[in-house]
């Protein structure tokens, strides 16, 4: 038992990281005799399927995040802390923390999520910035709105032209999502706005490595993904690999050849990588960083320590016997945790052992731009206007709590009618340029 429970009868549950997937088993486990701790090194949850809409002006922070003590407040059993895990000792069954102080455990979930891959070329990630936290969003967000202005400030027409020229790298829903909207905005958000440029002459272009967009959808709906984005005035160019980024532009190869396209604002939605805190359970991890579980999400010969979400690379159990990888999307984050904490549960009371994981996969959903989405949702397949307010009402039902439900529906409403963005403003903080974060 842990140092707290020598102490404590209640079994102390640890769980690392409060995204979908801690923070569902935190909200499974609120049961009698259970004890949770819940260690976040920031002190809010993120509804990230929508972050891009923030680093877009599209929706402000407090639409798509919530505190994490407001969320668990009226759960007596758990306790929150802000701080960074920097190593985790199995045998003693502790947590190791930044400032020193170490945390006992009995049972331990780790779902500390993702960061970005650059795939060996970390340099690139000062000039292509990518998209997982708030402060990516801000950051991104100030990159943005600063390029148009300093576009209209500059006398230098090829100066001009780099700064109107925004680059997606990575045609998965992330890429698609942010490179449609980027397009809407320059072609009607800022209409009227400028006067020695135009917004509209704006030139998006969105870079796929592979032969088409969204890779996880069926062909005929990355072929409707592709249309659509082209219909909204963006430049999608497959079989593109990125071979170079710099501060002045992107150098990719394509068809055999290289070319350099200039640019200033680069966006990187390529690839993702597991949190680094996966290898600190020194056991195998797969070529992403993933931790390999197994059909309980044990990591091996701990049956008391669950890794969930992102950081895991999880096999699904089918009713036939066979097995397939879990995606790394909400829905399956969120059953992971709810499946690590009702084992937990299981254990605690003597329960048989629950069958192996399996995931039910509800679907897949990518918006490109208004009136425009992609769907694949079991039997059924569909694009266009519809699948796109299939998209909107599904991400407003599972956002956090009914004041962001209604506040994200109202602002919707108003770009839907308007074209207008209100979150479009940003700061110079210390020395360097950042979104507003409100």
């Amino acid at each position: 038992m842990s140092e707290a429970n020598d102490r404590d009868p209640l079994h102390h549950v640890l769980i690392i990281g409060c995204g979908f997937g801690g923070l569902e088993a935190a909200k499974t486990l609120n049961r009698p005799g259970v004890r949770i701790t819940l260690v976040d090194r920031s002190n809010h949850h993120l509804f990230q399927p929508l972050l891009y809409q923030v680093a877009t002006a599209g929706l402000s922070a407090p639409s798509i995040a919530a505190p994490i003590r407001h969320m668990l407040r009226k759960q007596r059993n758990a306790t929150v802390l802000m701080a960074e895990v920097t190593g985790i000792d199995k045998a003693q069954r502790q947590v190791l923390l930044g400032d020193g102080q170490k945390l006992g455990y009995d049972s331990l979930i780790v779902a500390s999520g993702a960061t970005h891959s650059y795939f060996g070329r970390d340099e690139w990630a000062e000039h292509a910035p990518g998209l997982k936290t708030l402060g990516d969003a801000f950051q991104l967000r100030a990159k943005l709105l600063s390029a148009f202005e300093q576009a209209e400030l500059s006398n230098d027409a090829a100066e001009r032209a780099a700064l109107l020229n925004f680059i997606v790298i990575g045609a998965g829903p992330t890429g698609v999502e942010m490179a449609g909207t980027l397009a809407e905005i320059a072609r009607h958000t800022l209409r009227n706005e400028f006067r020695r440029i135009d917004p509209a002459q704006a030139q998006v272009m969105l870079l796929e490595g592979s032969e088409r967009v969204l890779q996880a959808f069926k062909p005929e709906l990355s072929e409707k993904a592709r249309k659509q984005l082209q219909a909204l005035g963006v430049q999608v160019q497959t079989g593109a690999r990125v071979v170079a980024i710099d501060a002045q532009g992107v150098e990719l190869e394509q068809a055999g050849e290289r070319r350099r396209i200039a640019a200033r604002t680069v966006v990187w939605a390529a690839g993702v990588a597991a949190s680094p805190l996966g290898r600190a359970l020194e056991v195998p991890v797969d070529r992403a960083g993933r931790v390999v579980v197994d059909g309980g999400l044990n990591i091996p010969g701990h049956a008391e320590i669950f890794v969930v979400g992102d950081l895991a690379s999880a096999q699904s159990v089918e009713k036939d016997g066979t097995s397939k990888p879990v995606p790394g999307v909400s829905p399956g984050a969120k059953q992971m945790g709810r499946h690590a904490a009702l084992s937990i549960l299981a254990r605690r009371a003597g329960s048989p052992p629950l069958p192996p994981f399996r995931y039910l996969d509800y679907g897949s959903l990518a918006t490109i731009g208004r009136k425009a989405a992609v769907a694949d949702v079991g039997r059924w397949q569909f694009s266009g206007y519809f699948a796109w307010l299939f998209w909107l009402f599904i991400h407003i039902y599972f956002l956090i709590g009914f004041r962001n439900r209604l506040v994200v529906l109202m602002d919707w409403a108003w770009a839907y009618w308007s074209f207008q963005r209100y979150a479009r403003v940003y700061a110079e903080t210390a020395g360097s340029t950042q979104a507003d974060k409100a």
